[in-house]
């Protein structure tokens, strides 16, 4: 089987709009939530978000194309564009039909849906967008960037509700490691700060309504009580070694192990016994020849609610044992919100650049210990030490469970 390696990543978040804006946020503790700007918030539960600063997405896309875009595309074409000038790849330069798109969004063109909604309600049907439907799906920000590159293979977009993101990445690098490509762009992006995805997620509960930005996301705290929407897009460019090597492209780190199960508990809310996300966690480790002793850090989903938090908690004490004392453990969720479908795929990127530049992230808001959650959750400061080998954790709503092994490259 062919080993996978990365050699290309991009990023758009609520603390920067670039790949070294995100890594030096992360590592300085930034905190990227702020009160929402997108619309008027008054009546609302939810008032805080992570939001998207400064994005021009002309730097990217043509003028006229935009307009016929949603941003979750936008977002997701401005990661892979830095990802692949990154990777040093372009149109020609590859076989198109052995280079695939992996692209997942657990929301897709929320905001557009919403837009033309209105227009149907308020002017009737002949008002509606002929864009409408093609800027709502959620597989058009793989489409898109597979047509700006030219990329010919397999192109879909898993959607797992939180988990999609880490999905898209290990199913892009099982293709690559049974030999169905040689690249694989694959990541996830969402754009849904919306009224009717905060509205929605508020009156079940789930969103934080704390309305100090320094304290509304606080994961594995004792004052933890919902998690904080953010947003953005993040990319990998995977490619088997031998392809990579082939042309000289510099390696940023090896995707070696994934593993993936299903709750089959409850539309919501996760297996309170852990069982299936540490399941997950010890397929990756053992698809990757490890075991939980190799592991230095796991990017934890870490989500800020009571209920994810503690069973996540518990998962990782089932699948490392007495390894759990010992492993690393942070929620980079605490500096970016929570970017649903994109959220894997970003803390992949935070893994890589863990194990790359040995440095573990930090939980920031970290003040009052839960006894439910004893962990080390590497609080409110960076770590610099070294990272072998790191594990990025998603759970989704409807028990979806994925975990992804990042380890440094060695020849």
């Amino acid at each position: 089987m062919e080993r996978v390696v990365i050699t290309g990543i991009g990023a758009v978040t609520p603390i920067g709009n670039s790949v070294p804006e995100f890594w030096e946020g992360l590592t300085s503790g930034k905190n990227g939530i702020a009160p929402i700007t997108r619309f008027d918030t008054e009546g609302y539960k939810a008032t805080v978000a992570g939001e998207v600063k400064d994005f021009d997405a002309t730097k990217y896309i043509e003028k006229r194309e935009i307009k016929h875009m949603d941003l979750f595309c936008q977002y997701a074409i401005a990661a892979a564009t830095e990802a692949m000038e990154q990777a040093g790849l372009t149109e020609g330069s590859f076989d198109p039909f052995r280079a695939g798109t992996l692209v997942a969004s657990g929301i897709g063109g929320i905001q557009t849906l919403s837009d033309e909604q209105t227009k149907l309600n308020e002017r009737g049907p002949r008002r509606v967008s002929p864009f409408c439907i093609p800027m709502m799906i959620g597989n058009m920000a793989s489409a898109y960037i597979s047509m700006k590159y030219g990329l010919k293979g397999s192109s879909f977009s898993p959607v797992s509700a939180c988990a999609s993101g880490t999905h898209a990445v290990g199913e892009g690098m099982r293709a690559i490691r049974h030999g169905y490509l040689d690249i694989a762009v694959v990541g996830g992006t969402e754009a849904s700060i919306t009224p009717i995805a905060v509205a929605g997620f508020s009156n079940m509960h789930a969103l934080s309504t704390e309305e100090d930005a320094e304290q509304a996301c606080c994961p594995f705290d004792a004052r933890r009580s919902g998690f904080v929407m953010g947003e953005g897009s993040g990319m990998l460019v995977l490619e088997s070694l031998s392809h990579a090597k082939a042309r000289g492209a510099k390696i940023i780190a090896e995707v070696s192990g994934y593993g993936t199960t299903s709750d089959a508990y409850h539309i919501t809310s996760p297996d309170p016994t852990g069982e299936g996300p540490s399941r997950a966690m010890t397929m990756a480790i053992s698809d990757a020849g490890l075991t939980p002793a190799d592991i230095d850090y796991i990017n934890a989903h870490g989500t800020s609610t009571p209920v994810n938090d503690k069973c996540e908690t518990n998962a990782i004490k089932i699948a490392f044992g007495e390894q759990a004392q010992k492993v690393q453990i942070s929620s980079t969720k605490s500096m970016t919100g929570h970017l649903l479908g994109a959220a894997g795929a970003i803390e992949a990127i935070a893994c890589a650049l863990a194990v790359h530049d040995d440095v573990i992230p930090p939980t920031i808001h970290y003040e009052q210990a839960d006894p439910e959650c004893d962990l080390n959750y590497v609080p409110n400061q960076a770590l610099p030490t070294t990272v072998n080998a790191a594990i990025s954790n998603s759970l989704g709503f409807g028990g979806h469970n994925a975990t992804v092994l990042i380890r440094k490259y060695q020849d």
